[in-house]
């Protein structure tokens, strides 16, 4: 019970770390999908270590990792989308109606995230021992951890930049 509330956290925490690379806009970041891919890639090597992997282990994992976060990234890129069109009929003053469907869709794409973290957390329980099943759980959040740390410090570091022009 205590592992899948701290699983939860993790990938709450993970989601959080992906919504600011796609909320950010296409000019600050015009290669998102390249830093997303080259993040994913470090994340399953450092895992690999992390949590001494066996080769079959890692065979069995890393196509599922790769498709349930490919279909994330889809369900993010969506979620972009309509929280644009979401604005825009704010700014435009669009019928309620229009607004709550809207809202619901948010609502339903939120939901089909779970589902997705639900999923790969099942995954990982069926397929790792119980102490690399801790391993995970603390690798998570010392990676993303640092994640965070190192996108604030880009960010200060751009906010530099940008004030000396």
């Amino acid at each position: 019970m205590k592992a899948k509330k701290v699983f939860s956290f993790v990938f709450c925490f993970l989601f959080l770390s992906v919504i600011v690379l796609t909320a950010a806009p296409d000019d600050k970041f015009p290669d998102k999908r390249g830093i997303r891919e080259n993040i994913h890639t470090l994340r399953l090597l450092r895992m690999t270590q992390a949590l001494n992997l066996t080769e079959e282990q890692a065979a069995k994992i890393f196509p599922a990792i790769n498709r349930i976060e490919k279909e994330k990234m889809e369900i993010h890129r969506e979620i972009g989308l309509k929280v644009k069109e979401l604005k825009l009929s704010l700014e435009k003053e669009d019928p309620e109606e229009q607004i709550e469907n809207m809202i619901e869709d948010l609502k339903n794409l939120r939901n089909l995230l779970k589902s997705k973290d639900e999923e790969f957390e099942n995954f990982m329980e069926e397929n790792l021992t119980v102490v690399q099943r801790a391993k995970y759980i603390l690798f998570s959040v010392d990676f993303f951890r640092a994640l965070k740390e190192k996108v604030e410090r880009a960010r200060i570091l751009q906010e530099r930049l940008y004030k000396r022009r």
